[in-house]
């Protein structure tokens, strides 16, 4: 089981800004969704919150969930977050976190992304899975996790922020939906036992220039640990993972800052490769 987050936690009674947990929870929903609704970032919500407190941050994306749902949108699967050990060690934690996709999010291989539609966009490169079991098991092995995918493909996550100049730090992100926007996913589906996910290659490029490079092993060790964390965490958060979801399992390799009017491709050995298009503005 992932440890705790080593951050300091204030007792979940009141936040800094008075008037209870469940009130700090509801403004800092409320001015996210206004982020979304307007296309302007806000400030840090993290202020709002009671320092540390992760249940807190999770409430708030919660919140913001349910809301999308009751608009109308359908959760189609999650993201995996802070699989780097190093992204880890810049927000102060020694756990990933894990945001919501939506069927709203999914955007086909190199369709073009209208210019302002993603908040101060960036693009990582990953593997996805797509479940063909639902997994509601409290401390499922790696093999349950295994039985349970259907397949893997190559991906691109576009990540967006609601706070202003991606100033995030742990409960930033989480709150925002751990920094979700679009994902793109290739249009090969690969077995598990037909590639090698922890030593597969990672390149993210644009114009045949290379940006970002990884591999598997940059996923907490392997992406089938980062399915596995959050097959566990969604079983005890009441919202486990079903057959049909897609997992995005974390970066193989750093973020990139998205340029308007380019396209940007992940190749991943044995999977395959996948585009993101955006436009010019």
């Amino acid at each position: 089981m992932a440890k705790k987050s080593a951050a300091k936690k204030k007792p979940a009674t009141k936040s800094s800004g008075g008037g209870g947990v469940a009130a700090a929870v509801k403004k800092a929903a409320d001015l996210i969704q206004v982020a979304y609704d307007t296309g302007t970032p806000v400030p840090p919500i993290r202020t709002l919150l009671p320092e540390g407190d992760i249940d807190a941050a999770y409430a708030v994306q919660e919140t913001n969930t349910r809301l999308r749902i009751k608009r109308g949108a359908r959760l189609t699967g999650r993201k995996i977050g802070l699989t780097s050990k190093t992204i880890q060690k810049q927000l102060g934690v020694d756990r990933p976190d894990f945001g919501v996709l939506f069927d709203t999010m999914a955007i086909p291989d190199g369709e073009e992304v209208p210019f302002g539609m993603v908040l101060q966009p960036r693009v990582e490169g990953e593997i996805a899975f797509v479940m063909e079991r639902d997994l509601k098991l409290e401390r499922p092995s790696t093999t349950d996790v295994m039985r349970a995918i259907a397949y893997a493909s190559p991906s691109i996550e576009i990540c967006g922020s609601r706070i202003d100049k991606w100033q995030i730090n742990i409960q930033d992100t989480i709150a925002d939906n751990a920094s979700a926007a679009l994902y793109v996913l290739g249009n090969t589906k690969v077995k598990l036992e037909d590639f090698d996910g922890r030593l597969c290659g990672m390149v993210l490029e644009s114009k045949g220039e290379p940006l970002s490079v990884g591999a598997g092993a940059a996923c907490l060790g392997h992406p089938i640990n980062a399915v596995r964390w959050l097959a566990e965490e969604m079983v005890r958060r009441g919202r486990p993972l079903l057959a049909g979801d897609v997992v995005m399992s974390g970066a193989l390799g750093p973020m990139v800052a998205v340029t308007p009017g380019q396209v940007y491709e992940v190749r991943i050995s044995g999977l395959g490769s996948a585009r993101a298009s955006f436009a010019a503005g």
